[in-house]
């Protein structure tokens, strides 16, 4: 009988010493190297030949990729190889950042998530990320170790499509900062799937709010949509609506009939386009529903 998953093909693993080791391979191995942290997307996809590969770079343990540090001043630090599952069970990111617990525990299973990092699934760029809206909402930054140094790679401005971003041969993603979140904020994450743990996100929903009194509503949204479009969406135009009305139940079919005017998701396995802007709407319309309510 053909097996489908015949294994993966052989390679070498590369364990270098330092930052400075790791890039300088990659740099000059490009097209066959690739970085892992936990690996769990790589294998899969070397092993079902999507992926080509030479070398496997392990950058695990390097300068700054196990650090897990909350500072009550500025922010989280999340080292790139820190598990989703070490990240969610930290007292300090529950409290302040609940909303990246719960887009965690919808990755998978939890053996996965013993390996599986935040940062390996904000690289992967899957338009489909759970992890994703979470830490473009709490305005997260990238900080990467390249051929020419350290710098910050806000992730606004990361993503290019589906697994492509600003990462470039030699750059490897060291850790993940989010900046403190808006006070008294509220916050969700809705994912729609086949099954109810461990699949893609036919359609998925990340709503952040919180009081302003320099908006007109007096509140604030942010507002990201994941495997609707080729990169992670966020729908400033969709905020606006919210920032600019008094908000009740109106305003907020407004706003989720904009969400789903935003977006062009594909037809696939998983769902058509058609349906994927219905759900759009729906679950747009009751997570910020959720939101607003809980603020209040």
């Amino acid at each position: 009988m053909h097996n489908p998953h015949p294994g993966l093909p052989e390679m070498d693993y590369v364990k270098p010493a330092s930052l400075e080791e790791a890039s300088r391979f990659l740099a000059a191995h490009a097209g066959e190297a690739r970085p892992i942290l936990g690996a769990t997307d790589c294998i899969v996809r070397l092993r079902d030949g999507a992926w080509k590969a030479k070398y496997l770079v392990d950058v695990k343990g390097l300068d700054g990729t196990k650090t897990l540090e909350f500072d009550p001043q500025k922010g989280l630090t999340i080292g790139a190889a820190v598990s989703m599952n070490h990240v969610s069970a930290h007292p300090d990111v529950q409290k302040v950042y609940p909303m990246l617990v719960e887009a965690c525990h919808w990755v998978a299973s939890y053996q996965l998530r013993s390996r599986a990092t935040i940062v390996g699934n904000i690289c992967n760029a899957s338009p489909a990320g759970d992890t994703i809206g979470a830490a473009m909402l709490y305005n997260g930054v990238l900080k990467v170790f390249g051929p020419d140094g350290y710098r910050e790679e806000p992730l606004a401005n990361f993503f290019k499509g589906p697994g492509r971003t600003n990462l470039q041969p030699g750059d490897i993603a060291v850790s993940l900062f989010l900046p403190l979140p808006p006070a008294g904020h509220f916050a969700r994450y809705v994912k729609l799937g086949r099954n109810r743990l461990g699949d893609l996100a036919i359609v998925g929903v990340t709503v952040l709010g919180y009081p302003d009194t320099s908006a007109p509503s007096g509140l604030r949204f942010r507002i990201h949509l994941a495997s609707v479009a080729p990169v992670p969406l966020r729908l400033p135009a969709v905020e606006e609506i919210l920032a600019a009305n008094p908000i009740d139940e109106g305003i907020i079919a407004e706003a989720a009939q904009a969400a789903m005017d935003s977006c062009k998701p594909i037809d696939d396995t998983r769902g058509s386009s058609h349906y994927r802007k219905q759900m759009v709407r729906n679950l747009t319309r009751n997570a910020i529903t959720d939101v607003w309510t809980k603020i209040r």
